[in-house]
């Protein structure tokens, strides 16, 4: 008995590379996609139209208010803008290092706390303790007030090899601070690792370091890389404050460029230089956020 070859029907998941999961959505599916995206396209038009016609209006009220002239010429005078502008770049400049040094420090510092936080062996009690009283401690006390406490505390200790740049002991005032911050956000990705995922890495033979490396710390760190990606932009935007110590950055550059002509265009144009900063990073951090969340409603659904 002679068996008959089935038609051959082309579609477009015969093609190669394309795997064929048997859905084809509906004339009334694909009319609800059509909708969605055409209603997605009118509330952005609305957004962007409202958040336009807003600037306007604020802008206008600005312009018409009566001290407008005296702050168009204190303030957005161009002139002095284009003068301060390379001065600014060079001391932003030792901001962006300040940031970078300090980043790679409060990461180690920070990891290394938690570490200590959550273990549990007796015999690290003393390091525990240690930590609670460090983190407690260092976020309760202003950023402002420790970089002013180890900025001219610490010199004046006079012990051998203490750094005398004022830019190294803001460094140290900022990691200080921020440490105990980060610390606490790696202790919460920590925790956040269920037990199970512990136990199954026990059960395939891994030992306690091992455990931690492989599966406990990357799962840990992917959880909490958003707000540890929002406490650096806080970061980037403090180490202004170091310019209380003396230290030649943006901040400190537009002072003196300011009290030199009595014009306040130059604290506008490092204002800009850190939103140029931030905002990328901030947009960054909010697309982290919501990737994160995708994430975490795909494993709830399955």
């Amino acid at each position: 008995m002679s068996k008959t070859a089935a038609p051959n029907r082309s579609t477009p998941a015969d093609t190669p590379g394309t795997p064929d999961t048997g859905y084809r959505p509906s004339d009334h599916e694909r009319e609800r996609q059509r909708y969605r995206r055409s209603r997605k396209r009118r509330h952005t038009w609305i957004s962007t139209l409202c958040t336009l016609l807003a600037l306007v209006v604020v802008g206008a009220a600005v312009v018409a208010s009566p001290g407008w002239e005296r702050v168009d010429h204190l303030f957005f005078d161009g002139a002095e803008l284009r003068s301060a502008f390379p001065d600014l770049l060079r001391g932003f400049w030792l901001n962006i290092q300040m940031f970078l040094v300090a980043e790679v420090l409060i990461l180690v510092l920070g990891l290394l706390i938690a570490l200590v936080r959550v273990t549990r062996a007796p015999g690290l009690q003393p390091l525990r303790l240690a930590a609670t009283v460090y983190v407690d401690v260092f976020r309760g006390v202003p950023t402002l007030l420790l970089i002013f406490l180890v900025g001219f505390g610490l010199p004046a200790l006079q012990l051998q090899g203490t750094p005398s740049e004022p830019w190294i002991l803001g460094v140290i005032a900022l990691t200080l601070s921020y440490t105990a911050y980060v610390a606490e956000v790696f202790r919460a990705g920590l925790n956040s690792v269920h037990p199970a995922q512990r136990n199954a890495a026990r059960a395939l033979g891994l030992d306690e370091r091992q455990t931690l490396r492989h599966v406990v710390l990357p799962q840990a760190v992917r959880n909490v890389l958003p707000p540890l990606l929002n406490d650096f932009i806080a970061l980037q935007k403090d180490t202004a404050l170091v310019a209380v110590l003396g230290p030649l950055e943006a901040l400190r550059a537009a002072q003196i460029k300011a009290d030199y002509d009595f014009n306040y265009t130059p604290y506008l144009g490092a204002a800009l230089l850190f939103i140029a900063v931030t905002i990328p990073l901030t947009r960054f951090a909010d697309r982290l956020q919501r990737r994160a969340a995708r994430r975490t409603w795909a494993e709830a659904g399955r």
